[in-house]
């Protein structure tokens, strides 16, 4: 046997073990979020809810916003990424019962939705926007 055979062959394992492995990480993630919970919900059934209740609550200046700050996230995990950031921003609007969701509910419901490695680009785009961030600085420490 070619020994540069057996070395592609290894390798190619080795790729095949890690997509494996990864893939089978975030299967395992969306499976753990669609279990119900306590209250007969699951994560994603709540946050379903909350997006469906919200939607008449947004207007296109909130609506093109969130499309701004999902816009770094990868095409492909894009829809995911919105989804779930709506859902945390229409879980505040609700239990805060708001008339209309804002700039204020939009940049918090992000904040609380997204890990803390995201919020340097908001901070960034923000200041871009001349948006002022101080207000918000307990929410991401």
């Amino acid at each position: 046997m070619n020994p540069f055979l057996g070395w592609a062959v290894l390798f190619w394992m080795i790729i095949m073990v890690g997509s494996l492995s990864i893939g089978g990480y975030f299967m395992f993630r969306k499976f753990l979020k669609s279990m119900p919970k306590a209250d007969g919900k699951s994560t994603l059934d709540w946050q379903d809810y909350y997006i469906d209740k919200s939607l008449p609550l947004w207007n296109e200046e909130g609506k093109l916003l969130l499309n701004e700050l999902v816009s770094p996230v990868p095409e492909l995990f894009r829809d995911t990424a919105k989804r779930t950031i709506a859902g945390k921003i229409g879980e505040l609007a609700i239990k805060e019962q708001v008339t209309v969701i804002d700039l204020d509910l939009i940049i918090r419901g992000y904040i609380i939705a997204t890990p803390k490695r995201d919020h340097k680009w908001l901070v960034k785009h923000l200041d871009s926007k001349n948006i002022d961030f101080s207000k918000y600085q307990g929410l991401v420490e």
